[in-house]
């Protein structure tokens, strides 16, 4: 047998949870993606969504898709440098500016591009890029396509990221962070890392895949939440979120923006993303700034969701966003409670190591504002039933785990 065919028999691990009836991947749902959705023909109440406003099967945003299909048809047929630019791009781009405040953006085909086609043409051979040690994985393989050194901080902790900083003094550095932290829900730091950067000349982009659309005055993001916008250099989103579509986009200065453009092969050597994605974007943005409503709801939910989660004696680590973990330790106990909450009507997503440390094991839940308060009591039922099945409720949290409380 050649080598690379005995490596991939050799993965067994996958296999042999599928064989207990525990794998909990790549689940077909039969729906749209809304409050609740069909799996095996049952009704589920979604709590594992990142459609945060509801704006997936929005009928205005649905009909805006269909109606540039209708005009440009259903690709683009090229890259975004050559012949795959439409006008509904350009018009995304200034939508997207004027939303986030800033002078241009820029559209990539998927927010795990946006990262690469960004973060790995901005740091020179000679050049330092900074990273939190649990930033997306997307933020983790475009290091790999830099030219420059890539050094590591622990996780939020500004002390360790001053050494590397000052360490590195005369080089050119950049800070790249999430700013919400997609596991745990947690958010950066962002007034310290801006003045470390300040401090020691570094440029910082967020990537704020989970903010935008949620955080900050009408949604702009972690950056304006704490009023440092002017001091990042841009913003990296996504529009699989909150603008209900697929794709991302690079928000910041034109000249940013005009650099990428001649610079990222991501861009360059990629077909442009097709002409409903964009459509629903614009559709989703007016959409969110006519009814602000979509995100306090969100909020309320999330503060009723938490608090429900304490009293329940869940331990939820200090969430500071719509995604709130369960800590439940061991990564086969997380697949056992994720099936057994689907077979009770509840959609939760697994989380484990290396996503987090080994015995941090946690289910990840998300909220989105067309939940009701009935739908995440029902939801809450259901856990406190398969946490005190498989011991998981009133345990001692994890090692390093703050606490949250009431």
């Amino acid at each position: 047998m050649k080598p690379i065919q005995a490596r991939v028999r050799e993965f067994t691990a996958a296999r042999e949870v599928m064989a207990a009836g525990l794998y909990p991947y790549f689940r077909p749902i039969e729906s749209e993606q809304g409050a609740t959705v069909m799996m095996n023909g049952k009704e589920v109440i979604m709590m594992g969504s990142n459609n945060y406003l509801g704006l997936t099967n929005h009928p205005e945003v649905k009909a805006a898709a269909k109606k540039a299909i209708d005009q440009y048809g259903t690709g683009c047929a090229g890259s975004r440098f050559l012949n795959g630019t439409l006008a509904v791009h350009e018009e995304c781009e200034q939508v997207l500016a004027d939303f986030m405040g800033v002078d241009a953006a820029l559209v990539f085909s998927t927010g795990f591009m946006t990262n690469q086609g960004v973060i790995a043409h901005l740091v020179p051979r000679d050049g330092i890029l900074f990273l939190d040690r649990m930033d997306h994985a997307s933020i983790i393989d475009a290091s790999r396509l830099c030219f420059g050194k890539t050094i590591k901080f622990n996780h939020s902790d500004m002390e360790d990221l001053e050494k590397k900083l000052k360490a590195a003094r005369g080089k050119t550095k950049l800070i790249v962070i999430d700013g919400v932290f997609s596991m745990e829900g947690d958010l950066a730091p962002l007034p310290d890392i801006v003045h470390l950067a300040d401090k020691y000349g570094a440029d910082v982009i967020v990537d704020d895949a989970h903010a935008i659309g949620v955080l900050g005055p009408g949604g702009q993001g972690s950056a304006s939440h704490f009023g440092v916008k002017d001091r990042v250099l841009g913003t990296i989103g996504t529009f699989s979120k909150s603008f209900a579509s697929i794709g991302g986009f690079f928000a910041g200065t034109e000249d940013v923006v005009h650099y990428l453009k001649h610079h990222s092969r991501a861009l360059i050597f990629s077909a442009s993303p097709p002409p409903a994605n964009m459509a629903a974007v614009i559709k989703a943005v007016e959409i969110i700034r006519r009814e602000p409503e979509r995100i306090d709801r969100v909020w309320h939910l999330t503060n009723y969701l938490k608090k429900a989660l304490i009293e329940s004696e869940f331990v939820i680590g200090k969430p500071e966003s719509p995604i709130i973990p369960v800590y439940v330790g061991e990564d086969m106990t997380v697949f056992r409670a994720c099936m057994m909450l689907q077979e009770e009507g509840v959609f939760v997503n697994p989380v484990i190591s290396p996503a987090v440390p080994p015995g941090h094991a946690l289910l990840r839940l998300s909220l989105m504002s067309t939940l009701t308060e009935q739908q995440i009591d029902f939801a809450v039922e259901k856990l406190l039933k398969v946490g005190k099945t498989l011991g998981f409720v009133g345990v001692r949290p994890p090692a390093g785990v703050e606490v949250a409380k009431a």
